[in-house]
């Protein structure tokens, strides 16, 4: 294996001087595989390949794949997994080829079938790709040899191009596939290692909640056995007084000693008068305890003044760990008065140094601990004061717009830095500075290819350019780049994803009530464009449309501008997503301190707990799920309220 590894790397002085050392002292090393054997290896696969995509043999083509294809290659390589897909498209429709007869039609209905499988399998990834997307329809065309969009596949040109893609691709992934056996042991070592710790940690976890579960299973099983018992005595006392024999209050007595045993003191219950019409009732019902609001312990208060200075001052990797353990405190304490609780501390102490340190964290964090800070940042949003405490940090939403427009598209600043704006759209103020910053302008441009943009930004986007449309001065900014946005709006009607189709629906009523708007609609056919939407099996999505085109066809002016009103909308409840802590990217090291152990035991202070402030419950609007949105919503709220 140590020459094969030393051939591998070319490293042929050195094969040469461990050959002639290994013969000086007699040790024989066998020949090692070597280039010509794996040459030869790969010739025998890449003709087994190819032998199988002539024959039409899916099933040796995707053995062969699965055996000799890196998983890491397969489930992430863009020109891996379109290969995958056109050879599931040609293997479909290969029995269709030549002569169509009765045992080609019946291999096609199999094959036709497999390929919807893997459609909704593996192929799924695929389905927003705008140049496989039509393919999708093939598991539901009887006779593709005519249809329109596959007539492309029975010309003579489209097999050999296919194969020459393969042959490409083979020739390059089977030559580095073939790694040497010691390097291979190497990796799998390490790979192995990490998986095992990480299955250990799950065990345990595992274990633990199987014992508790056991427990309640345990005691749930024992009252249903005891209840069951007294319930069929219960029965036979009913038939007997049905024949006319009396039940003797000494017997139900004893019935309810046995039934509420576990609820009250038996003397209770031997010293009360069951000879009383209503007695055990009475009792059953008392016997339900009253549901008493938990006593919620706070957490111990910290010195705030030492974690700031040392989230200025302290090394990137103090940072990060801090900015970790803050985060945890807040997602792992119990919702209600225990966040509550310790949200406010953040903000009575200032944390974040608002006035003061803001602009200093944001020039001052490195890229890597930037992102625990946005991080931080996006979660405090989730939350109705976080919103309020950090929308009064000067110039915020110059650095956040800045950040968004700088960032790539696939960065999670960029991501964090999206959900904290739209969160901040809720408030009317905020609200005016994103359109007189013609965030509308670069949200549009943005959403023209959808494609390009994650689940996650896209419902995000689309929710904040709806919430920004809702305003006078938003529409208007619409209304100058009118058939822009009308083409971008009714386009993503169309796309996979349909978690955005309320806020799209949102968008385009609100813009309609501008008559230039309607004016441009009409032009571009836009009331053609939705009934072909409306088409679909969605009842509420049909009703929507109803709106936006009754909204379309209006003679109605421009409605009063609403601008000057003050009043926030920020109704939006507390929601918090659920998998915030759910990869992370910071390890504690071995014996290095972290999350609340790190803040109690380096950062502990005086018993400072602010008493909760309780924010005053408004009533959310009740919007109408079957009419467009008419309020600002985030994506997590809306999904609870009308789900598609």
């Amino acid at each position: 294996m140590i020459k094969e590894y030393l051939k591998f790397e070319e490293f042929e002085e050195t094969v040469q001087s461990f050959d002639k050392e290994c013969k000086s002292k007699g040790k024989l090393v066998s020949k090692p595989r070597g280039t010509t054997l794996r040459d030869s290896k790969t010739r025998v696969i890449k003709k087994d390949f190819l032998s199988s995509f002539d024959d039409g043999d899916h099933k040796v083509f995707f053995e062969l794949w699965a055996e000799n294809i890196p998983s890491d290659v397969t489930d992430t390589d863009s020109d891996a997994l379109s290969l995958e897909f056109y050879s599931h498209v040609h293997f479909t429709v290969y029995p269709l080829r030549g002569h169509p007869g009765r045992h080609d039609r019946t291999e096609f209905e199999e094959r036709r079938s497999l390929f919807k499988d893997y459609l909704e399998t593996r192929g799924s990834v695929l389905s927003q790709t705008t140049e496989l997307v039509s393919y999708y329809a093939l598991p539901f065309v009887s006779n593709p040899t005519v249809h329109p969009s596959f007539k492309h596949l029975f010309r003579d040109s489209w097999i050999p191009q296919l194969k020459e893609k393969l042959e490409q691709f083979l020739s390059v992934t089977l030559k580095s596939s073939n790694s040497p056996r010691l390097l291979s042991l190497y990796v799998s070592f390490f790979v192995t290692t990490a998986a095992m710790q990480q299955l250990q940690l799950q065990r345990v976890e595992a274990d633990r909640r199987a014992t508790s579960c056991v427990r309640k299973f345990n005691k749930m099983q024992a009252d249903y056995h005891n209840l069951i018992g007294i319930t069929a005595e219960l029965v036979d006392s009913l038939e007997a007084t049905v024949s006319g024999n009396m039940i003797s209050p000494e017997y139900l007595q004893s019935v309810c000693v046995r039934l509420f045993n576990s609820h009250m003191r038996q003397s209770a219950v031997h010293s009360t008068d069951f000879t009383r019409p209503g007695t055990a009732s009475s009792m059953l019902r008392a016997s339900i305890p009253p549901l008493k609001q938990k006593e919620v312990p706070m957490l111990p208060s910290l010195d705030y003044e030492k974690l700031k200075k040392d989230m200025i001052g302290g090394s990137d990797r103090l940072k990060s760990l801090l900015l970790q353990a803050l985060r945890w405190r807040l997602t792992r304490s119990l919702p209600g008065e225990q966040r509550d609780t310790v949200l406010q501390a953040y903000i009575s102490n200032d944390l974040l140094e608002r006035d003061s340190h803001f602009l200093f964290l944001f020039q001052t964090f490195s890229t890597k601990t930037m992102s625990f800070l946005d991080y931080f940042y996006h979660l405090i949003f989730y939350m109705f004061t976080g919103r309020v405490y950090l929308s009064h940090i000067p110039n915020l939403l110059k650095l956040l717009t800045g950040a968004l427009k700088e960032e790539g598209k696939d960065s999670l600043t960029r991501e964090n830095v999206l959900v904290a704006l739209q969160k901040l759209s809720l408030r009317r103020s905020q609200q005016t500075a994103m359109i007189a910053d013609d965030l509308i302008g670069w949200l549009v441009d943005e959403l023209q290819d959808p494609d390009c943009l994650s689940d996650y930004t896209l419902e995000y986007s689309a929710a904040l350019l709806m919430n920004l449309c809702l305003r006078t001065k938003g529409k208007r900014k619409c209304a100058d780049k009118a058939k822009h946005v009308l083409k971008v709006l009714t386009d993503l009607l169309g796309h996979e994803n349909h978690e955005i189709r309320p806020y799209v629906n949102g968008a385009l009523y609100s813009i309609l009530c501008i008559p230039s708007v309607r004016e441009e609609a009409r032009e571009m056919s836009v009331e053609e464009i939705l009934r072909c939407y409306s088409k679909e099996e969605n009842p509420d999505l049909n009703r929507q449309i109803e709106f936006i085109i009754k909204q379309l066809n209006s003679a109605e002016e421009e409605g009063p501008d609403s601008d000057d009103e003050e009043e926030e909308d920020d109704n939006d409840e507390d929601l918090m997503e659920t998998d915030l802590d759910k990869e992370e990217v910071l390890q504690p090291q071995h014996s290095e301190l972290s999350g609340e152990s790190l803040l109690t035991t380096e950062y502990l202070g005086i018993m400072t707990n602010m008493t909760r402030v309780k924010r005053k419950a408004t009533p959310l609007p009740q919007t109408n799920v079957n009419e467009p949105l008419q309020r600002p919503v985030t994506p997590s709220s809306h999904r609870n309220i009308n789900p598609y």
